[in-house]
Protein backbone atom coordinates (compact mmCIF):
# COMPACT_ATOMS: atom_id res chain seq x y z
CA UNK A 1 0.00 0.00 0.00
CA UNK A 2 3.01 2.19 0.35
CA UNK A 3 4.28 1.54 -3.13
CA UNK A 4 0.59 2.33 -4.29
CA UNK A 5 0.51 5.75 -3.04
CA UNK A 6 3.99 6.60 -4.10
CA UNK A 7 3.46 5.89 -7.72
CA UNK A 8 0.08 7.75 -7.43
CA UNK A 9 2.03 10.59 -5.80
CA UNK A 10 3.93 10.27 -8.96
CA UNK A 11 7.53 9.28 -7.43
CA UNK A 12 8.86 7.67 -10.51
CA UNK A 13 11.64 5.17 -8.99
CA UNK A 14 11.26 2.44 -6.19
CA UNK A 15 12.76 -0.04 -5.39
CA UNK A 16 11.20 -3.07 -3.20
CA UNK A 17 12.72 -5.74 -1.39
CA UNK A 18 10.95 -8.26 -0.35
CA UNK A 19 11.50 -12.15 1.23
CA UNK A 20 8.63 -13.69 1.16
CA UNK A 21 5.72 -14.92 -1.24
CA UNK A 22 1.51 -13.96 -1.54
CA UNK A 23 -0.74 -16.02 0.54
CA UNK A 24 -4.23 -16.12 0.35
CA UNK A 25 -4.04 -14.33 4.26
CA UNK A 26 -2.63 -11.81 2.86
CA UNK A 27 -5.39 -10.23 0.55
CA UNK A 28 -7.22 -8.78 3.08
CA UNK A 29 -4.67 -5.96 3.68
CA UNK A 30 -2.25 -5.81 0.61
CA UNK A 31 -4.24 -4.29 -1.97
CA UNK A 32 -1.81 -5.14 -4.94
CA UNK A 33 -2.15 -8.47 -4.42
CA UNK A 34 -4.94 -10.76 -6.12
CA UNK A 35 -6.00 -14.18 -5.77
CA UNK A 36 -4.26 -15.30 -9.25
CA UNK A 37 -0.77 -13.81 -7.03
CA UNK A 38 -1.62 -15.95 -3.95
CA UNK A 39 -2.48 -19.35 -6.20
CA UNK A 40 0.79 -19.09 -8.20
CA UNK A 41 2.78 -18.46 -5.03
CA UNK A 42 4.07 -15.54 -7.08
CA UNK A 43 7.13 -13.42 -4.81
CA UNK A 44 5.32 -10.41 -3.24
CA UNK A 45 8.38 -7.92 -4.61
CA UNK A 46 7.64 -9.22 -8.36
CA UNK A 47 3.49 -9.27 -8.00
CA UNK A 48 3.70 -5.88 -6.32
CA UNK A 49 5.54 -4.36 -9.11
CA UNK A 50 3.62 -5.77 -11.83
CA UNK A 51 0.56 -4.21 -10.17
CA UNK A 52 2.16 -0.69 -9.77
CA UNK A 53 3.05 -1.08 -13.41
CA UNK A 54 -0.11 -1.19 -14.52
CA UNK A 55 -1.26 1.53 -12.12
CA UNK A 56 1.14 3.88 -13.93
CA UNK A 57 3.60 2.50 -16.78
CA UNK A 58 6.31 5.49 -16.69
CA UNK A 59 7.39 4.55 -12.86
CA UNK A 60 10.89 2.63 -13.12
CA UNK A 61 10.38 -0.14 -10.52
CA UNK A 62 13.42 -2.54 -9.22
CA UNK A 63 12.00 -5.95 -7.59
CA UNK A 64 14.33 -7.76 -5.46
CA UNK A 65 13.08 -11.19 -3.79
CA UNK A 66 15.52 -11.12 -0.84
CA UNK A 67 15.92 -10.88 2.78
CA UNK A 68 17.09 -7.46 4.45
CA UNK A 69 20.29 -8.53 6.62
CA UNK A 70 23.26 -6.59 7.77
CA UNK A 71 25.12 -8.26 4.63
CA UNK A 72 23.23 -7.05 1.82
CA UNK A 73 21.18 -3.94 3.39
CA UNK A 74 24.14 -1.14 2.02
CA UNK A 75 24.05 -2.55 -1.46
CA UNK A 76 19.70 -2.92 -1.52
CA UNK A 77 19.60 0.79 -0.11
CA UNK A 78 22.08 2.11 -2.90
CA UNK A 79 21.32 5.03 -4.22
CA UNK A 80 17.77 5.63 -2.07
CA UNK A 81 17.04 9.17 -0.81
CA UNK A 82 14.52 7.89 1.67
CA UNK A 83 13.77 3.89 3.15
CA UNK A 84 10.16 3.36 4.03
CA UNK A 85 9.25 0.45 6.79
CA UNK A 86 7.15 -2.08 5.66
CA UNK A 87 8.79 -4.86 8.15
CA UNK A 88 7.11 -6.55 10.70
CA UNK A 89 9.98 -7.31 13.40
CA UNK A 90 12.29 -5.12 15.73
CA UNK A 91 15.54 -6.43 14.30
CA UNK A 92 15.22 -5.58 10.83
CA UNK A 93 13.94 -1.79 11.69
CA UNK A 94 16.79 -1.23 14.17
CA UNK A 95 18.64 -2.93 11.41
CA UNK A 96 17.79 -0.12 8.67
CA UNK A 97 18.17 2.89 11.84
CA UNK A 98 21.68 1.52 11.69
CA UNK A 99 22.12 1.81 7.84
CA UNK A 100 20.26 4.94 7.70
CA UNK A 101 22.21 6.84 10.22
CA UNK A 102 25.15 5.73 9.48
CA UNK A 103 24.30 6.76 5.41
CA UNK A 104 22.32 9.98 6.48
CA UNK A 105 19.03 8.20 4.58
CA UNK A 106 15.78 9.64 5.61
CA UNK A 107 13.69 6.83 6.85
CA UNK A 108 9.79 6.22 8.15
CA UNK A 109 8.91 3.95 10.23
CA UNK A 110 5.64 2.34 10.50
CA UNK A 111 3.87 -0.47 12.36
CA UNK A 112 0.34 -2.21 12.87
CA UNK A 113 -0.92 -4.49 15.32
CA UNK A 114 -4.52 -5.23 15.80
CA UNK A 115 -6.40 -2.38 15.15
CA UNK A 116 -3.76 0.47 15.94
CA UNK A 117 -0.06 1.02 14.72
CA UNK A 118 2.12 4.21 14.80
CA UNK A 119 4.95 6.61 12.38
CA UNK A 120 7.69 7.83 12.93
CA UNK A 121 9.66 9.61 10.63
CA UNK A 122 13.62 10.10 11.53
CA UNK A 123 15.84 12.70 9.84
CA UNK A 124 19.35 11.42 10.51
CA UNK A 125 21.56 13.99 12.82
CA UNK A 126 18.10 15.82 13.67
CA UNK A 127 15.30 14.18 15.32
CA UNK A 128 15.29 11.03 17.49
CA UNK A 129 15.97 7.56 15.98
CA UNK A 130 14.19 4.38 15.92
CA UNK A 131 16.58 3.34 18.57
CA UNK A 132 16.08 6.13 21.05
CA UNK A 133 12.63 4.39 21.03
CA UNK A 134 13.42 1.14 21.14
CA UNK A 135 17.16 1.07 22.71
CA UNK A 136 17.45 -3.02 22.91
CA UNK A 137 16.11 -6.04 20.88
CA UNK A 138 13.06 -6.66 23.02
CA UNK A 139 12.28 -10.17 24.04
CA UNK A 140 10.30 -12.47 21.81
CA UNK A 141 7.92 -14.00 24.03
CA UNK A 142 7.28 -10.31 25.71
CA UNK A 143 5.42 -8.77 23.00
CA UNK A 144 1.97 -9.58 20.98
CA UNK A 145 2.24 -10.98 17.12
CA UNK A 146 0.13 -10.66 14.47
CA UNK A 147 -0.52 -14.08 15.20
CA UNK A 148 -1.86 -13.37 18.65
CA UNK A 149 -3.69 -10.09 18.17
CA UNK A 150 -4.37 -10.03 14.08
CA UNK A 151 -4.21 -7.49 11.79
CA UNK A 152 -7.12 -4.85 11.20
CA UNK A 153 -6.56 -4.11 7.15
CA UNK A 154 -7.95 -0.87 7.33
CA UNK A 155 -5.42 -0.04 10.19
CA UNK A 156 -2.69 -0.64 7.40
CA UNK A 157 -4.19 1.34 5.03
CA UNK A 158 -4.09 4.65 8.01
CA UNK A 159 -0.59 4.06 8.62
CA UNK A 160 0.21 3.37 5.36
CA UNK A 161 -0.89 6.47 4.29
CA UNK A 162 0.43 8.62 6.88
CA UNK A 163 3.62 6.99 6.13
CA UNK A 164 3.25 8.30 2.45
CA UNK A 165 2.40 11.83 4.00
CA UNK A 166 5.26 11.93 5.91
CA UNK A 167 7.48 10.82 2.88
CA UNK A 168 6.04 13.37 0.71
CA UNK A 169 7.39 16.08 3.24
CA UNK A 170 10.54 14.72 3.24
CA UNK A 171 11.29 14.02 -1.10
CA UNK A 172 9.87 17.34 -1.82
CA UNK A 173 12.28 19.39 0.78
CA UNK A 174 9.75 20.45 3.11
CA UNK A 175 11.89 18.79 5.94
CA UNK A 176 10.41 21.34 8.79
CA UNK A 177 7.42 20.09 8.33
CA UNK A 178 7.96 16.69 9.21
CA UNK A 179 6.22 15.56 12.58
CA UNK A 180 9.05 14.66 15.10
CA UNK A 181 6.78 13.13 17.41
CA UNK A 182 5.86 9.40 17.03
CA UNK A 183 2.05 9.05 15.62
CA UNK A 184 -0.06 6.45 17.50
CA UNK A 185 -3.33 5.86 16.15
CA UNK A 186 -5.54 3.56 17.63
CA UNK A 187 -8.36 2.83 14.99
CA UNK A 188 -10.46 0.84 16.96
CA UNK A 189 -11.57 3.73 19.70
CA UNK A 190 -10.88 6.39 17.23
CA UNK A 191 -8.00 8.28 18.66
CA UNK A 192 -4.45 9.90 17.81
CA UNK A 193 -2.30 11.26 19.94
CA UNK A 194 1.60 12.56 19.55
CA UNK A 195 4.50 11.14 21.63
CA UNK A 196 7.12 13.88 21.98
CA UNK A 197 10.83 12.27 21.39
CA UNK A 198 12.60 15.39 22.39
CA UNK A 199 13.44 14.32 25.42
CA UNK A 200 14.81 10.94 24.00
CA UNK A 201 16.88 12.96 21.76
CA UNK A 202 18.48 15.48 24.45
CA UNK A 203 19.56 12.40 27.06
CA UNK A 204 22.30 11.44 24.64
CA UNK A 205 22.77 8.12 25.81
CA UNK A 206 21.25 6.32 22.06
CA UNK A 207 24.15 4.08 20.99
CA UNK A 208 22.98 4.84 17.21
CA UNK A 209 22.48 8.36 16.90
CA UNK A 210 24.39 9.97 19.42
CA UNK A 211 27.72 7.23 20.32
CA UNK A 212 27.82 5.57 16.43
CA UNK A 213 27.87 2.18 17.36
CA UNK A 214 25.86 0.33 14.64
CA UNK A 215 26.09 -3.01 16.45
CA UNK A 216 22.92 -4.12 14.02
CA UNK A 217 24.38 -3.12 10.99
CA UNK A 218 27.77 -4.68 12.10
CA UNK A 219 26.18 -7.90 12.43
CA UNK A 220 26.22 -8.36 16.65
CA UNK A 221 22.81 -9.03 16.64
CA UNK A 222 22.05 -11.51 13.44
CA UNK A 223 19.84 -14.21 14.15
CA UNK A 224 19.90 -17.50 12.67
CA UNK A 225 16.33 -18.03 12.89
CA UNK A 226 13.44 -16.55 12.80
CA UNK A 227 9.48 -16.49 13.38
CA UNK A 228 8.07 -15.40 10.78
CA UNK A 229 5.03 -13.45 11.90
CA UNK A 230 1.31 -14.29 10.81
CA UNK A 231 2.83 -17.46 9.22
CA UNK A 232 3.23 -20.13 11.73
CA UNK A 233 6.87 -20.59 10.22
CA UNK A 234 10.47 -20.37 10.50
CA UNK A 235 13.39 -18.95 8.67
CA UNK A 236 16.25 -20.30 8.32
CA UNK A 237 19.78 -18.28 7.07
CA UNK A 238 22.46 -19.71 5.11
CA UNK A 239 26.22 -18.73 5.66
CA UNK A 240 27.14 -16.05 3.97
CA UNK A 241 28.45 -16.54 0.12
CA UNK A 242 25.72 -19.87 -0.15
CA UNK A 243 24.49 -20.01 -3.87
CA UNK A 244 22.18 -22.70 -4.89
CA UNK A 245 21.65 -24.35 -8.47
CA UNK A 246 17.80 -24.26 -7.78
CA UNK A 247 17.72 -26.84 -10.95
CA UNK A 248 19.99 -29.04 -9.33
CA UNK A 249 18.01 -29.29 -6.37
CA UNK A 250 14.56 -29.75 -8.09
CA UNK A 251 15.75 -32.48 -9.31
CA UNK A 252 17.21 -34.35 -6.11
CA UNK A 253 14.33 -32.78 -4.28
CA UNK A 254 11.96 -34.73 -6.68
CA UNK A 255 13.21 -38.39 -6.12
CA UNK A 256 10.75 -38.41 -2.94
CA UNK A 257 8.90 -35.27 -2.74
CA UNK A 258 6.95 -33.37 -5.15
CA UNK A 259 8.58 -29.91 -5.71
CA UNK A 260 7.08 -26.60 -7.59
CA UNK A 261 9.99 -23.99 -8.60
CA UNK A 262 10.10 -20.42 -10.16
CA UNK A 263 13.01 -18.63 -10.97
CA UNK A 264 12.89 -17.47 -7.36
CA UNK A 265 12.74 -20.36 -5.20
CA UNK A 266 11.51 -24.07 -5.22
CA UNK A 267 8.97 -25.46 -2.81
CA UNK A 268 8.20 -28.74 -1.73
CA UNK A 269 6.93 -30.89 1.47
CA UNK A 270 8.57 -33.08 3.66
CA UNK A 271 6.77 -34.27 6.80
CA UNK A 272 3.64 -32.25 6.94
CA UNK A 273 5.82 -29.03 6.33
CA UNK A 274 5.96 -27.41 3.70
CA UNK A 275 9.50 -26.18 2.74
CA UNK A 276 10.55 -22.70 0.52
CA UNK A 277 13.93 -22.68 -0.32
CA UNK A 278 15.99 -19.95 -2.03
CA UNK A 279 19.06 -19.53 -4.25
CA UNK A 280 20.81 -17.80 -1.25
CA UNK A 281 20.07 -20.32 0.65
CA UNK A 282 17.63 -19.21 2.58
CA UNK A 283 14.76 -21.27 3.92
CA UNK A 284 11.48 -21.20 5.15
CA UNK A 285 10.11 -23.87 7.08
CA UNK A 286 6.01 -23.92 7.42
CA UNK A 287 3.57 -25.36 9.77
CA UNK A 288 5.98 -25.04 12.95
CA UNK A 289 7.41 -21.72 15.04
CA UNK A 290 9.93 -24.37 16.70
CA UNK A 291 13.42 -23.05 15.64
CA UNK A 292 15.31 -26.44 16.35
CA UNK A 293 12.53 -28.71 14.34
CA UNK A 294 13.32 -26.65 11.13
CA UNK A 295 16.38 -26.57 11.01
CA UNK A 296 16.04 -30.85 11.64
CA UNK A 297 13.93 -30.67 8.83
CA UNK A 298 16.12 -28.91 6.86
CA UNK A 299 19.44 -30.64 7.59
CA UNK A 300 17.69 -33.77 6.66
CA UNK A 301 16.36 -32.81 3.62
CA UNK A 302 19.07 -31.11 2.10
CA UNK A 303 22.07 -31.58 4.21
CA UNK A 304 22.00 -28.14 5.96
Amino acid sequence: MIAERLVRAGVGKLRIVDRDWVEESNLPRQTLFTEVDANEGRPKALAASNELLRINSRVSIEAVVEDVTHRNIARLADGCQLIMDGTDNFETRLLINDLALSQEIPWVHGGVLGAGGQVMSILPGVTACFRCLVPDLPPRESLPTCDTAGVLGSAVGIIACWQVAEAMKILTGNLDDVCRDLMVIDTWNTAVRLVSLETLKQTGTCLACEHKRYSFLSGEHESETTVLCGKNAVQIAAPKGTTIDLSQLRDKLAEFTTVSANPFFIRCEVDGHPLTIFRDGRTIVGETSDPSLAKNLLARTIGA
